[in-house]
């Protein structure tokens, strides 16, 4: 469990990060991002690295210790690179179109969906022709990120006869037989 702990996050340049009293926060060129830390985990950051030291060996420490150590690398990650998920809208008829944070969508129910993606996310549309439409989430925080997306993705879940429902861009969803006939 402390394997990943004890692994050093290296910083890109232009990453900065700080810790005082069980807060850790990041600061890069797209945002920052801050965490509290729990259990006694210290943080120790020097020249482009930052360490993570556990106070003992119990269970719970070295879980902690993998845990943060995770989160701050995608935090790191985060505010460099940003995160983004792309969802398909598989059916007919199924459309998706945004102004601005505000996500409108069709999906085969007899309203619209008006969908408000949070401040912090960004959301983008695009309909090719002969295609699915494509729902893009971008930001910097990896668990809204996935979060979002994971409720979106519950407003019409994928069945698997036809395969219709929205899915993740390249997400392989597991057909079944229909009915035989005589």
């Amino acid at each position: 469990m402390s394997r990943i702990g004890k692994k050093p996050i290296t910083l890109p340049s232009g990453v900065e990060v700080k810790f005082n009293e069980g807060v850790v926060s990041v600061k890069g060129p797209k945002g920052e991002l801050s965490q509290e830390m729990k259990g006694g985990i210290e943080l120790e950051v020097n020249e482009g690295e930052v360490a993570l030291t556990r106070p003992n060996e119990s269970k719970e420490s070295k879980a902690m210790h993998g845990l943060y150590r995770a989160l701050i690398q995608n935090m790191v990650v985060g505010v460099t690179e940003g995160y983004k998920k792309s969802l398909e809208l598989v059916g007919v008829g199924f459309k998706a179109t945004n102004q601005g944070n505000l996500l409108n969508l069709d999906l085969g129910y007899s309203h619209s969906i008006i969908f408000q993606i949070p401040a912090e996310l960004s959301v983008s549309t695009e309909s090719p022709k002969g295609a699915a439409p494509i729902v893009h989430i971008e930001g910097i925080d990896k668990q809204l990120v996935g979060q979002v997306a994971a409720k979106l993705k519950s407003l019409r879940k994928t069945e698997p006869y036809k395969g219709k429902g929205v899915k993740f861009v390249g997400e392989v969803i597991r057909r079944k037989a229909g009915k035989t006939g005589k």
